[in-house]
């Protein structure tokens, strides 16, 4: 199926979120999250700071915001980012965050942070944990790990910890961004084979939508949360940032099933 083009000349753009109705975005080029507007044109949000750049909105509105190497979560106050809760040495990557205002986090290890600011580890040992989502009754968490080529499932407690840890779906390439629809299916990024698919627990192939680019996320958004959005960009590796600027673009196209569950707000 053939994509939108909406905006281009970004960076590396990823982490795209719908937002009261708007599409959010952070291009890891400029350090800086963004809203999409009309006539391919964005706005500043939030500065930040190098890549990796990742937030999701609690169900309160408020934005938090993971950034390259910090030790913290960091929550924007509307003026700047200020520490929210400490996570720990390490290159901090994905967050989502569930209908309670839960937060989960993942880089070393995968961290549940409460809405008082306590962290719990609740797994370890991921191949390049990613992209993150929470099925649509709020008791499945899964995450892209990308050098496993595979999605990792966990059942989701009452309390938010984590347990029965398995393989949601193998892949045949490496998975990075993610979302869930109305059919408990997934839509996952590929980087390196230029596409989206929307795969279902077990790994059956259900949908692609073909990219000219790289593909680092997708989010289901729009009217009725049926419009796929999905962040592309020319890849050259993370020592060669400014070589991706300009080649950012995010494109959508529509689809039968709408979104469903976390990430969105």
């Amino acid at each position: 199926m053939p994509a939108q083009l909406l905006l281009k000349g970004r960076g590396l753009v990823e982490c795209p979120r719908w937002h009261k109705g708007e599409l959010w975005f952070a291009d890891w080029t400029t350090g800086e999250i963004r809203v999409l507007e009309e006539k391919g044109q964005s706005r500043l949000v939030v500065p930040a700071k190098a890549p990796p750049l990742s937030f999701d909105f609690s169900p309160d509105n408020e934005l938090f915001v993971v950034q390259s190497a910090s030790s913290s979560l960091l929550r924007f106050d509307g003026e700047g980012l200020k520490e929210f809760a400490a996570l720990g040495p390490g290159r901090w990557n994905e967050i989502v965050i569930d209908a309670a205002g839960r937060i989960y986090v993942n880089g070393p290890s995968l961290m549940l942070i409460l809405r008082d600011g306590s962290v719990e580890t609740q797994a370890e040992g991921f191949q390049f944990p990613n992209g993150m989502a929470l099925s649509q009754d709020g008791r499945t968490l899964v995450c892209a790990e990308s050098w496993a080529r595979q999605l990792t499932a966990f059942d989701v407690a009452p309390d938010g910890q984590l347990g029965n840890r398995r393989i949601w779906a193998e892949l045949p390439g490496p998975p990075d961004g993610i979302c869930f629809d109305s059919q408990g299916a997934i839509w996952y990024a590929d980087v390196p084979n230029a596409y989206c698919r929307r795969v279902r627990e077990g790994g059956e192939i259900l949908d692609e939508v073909k990219v000219d680019r790289g593909a680092f996320a997708c989010m289901l958004g729009g009217n009725n949360r049926s419009t796929l959005f999905i962040t592309t960009a020319r890849w050259f590796g993370m020592d060669k940032m400014d070589q991706i600027a300009g080649t950012g673009q995010i494109v959508s196209v529509e689809v039968n099933d709408p979104g469903a569950g976390w990430p969105y707000n």
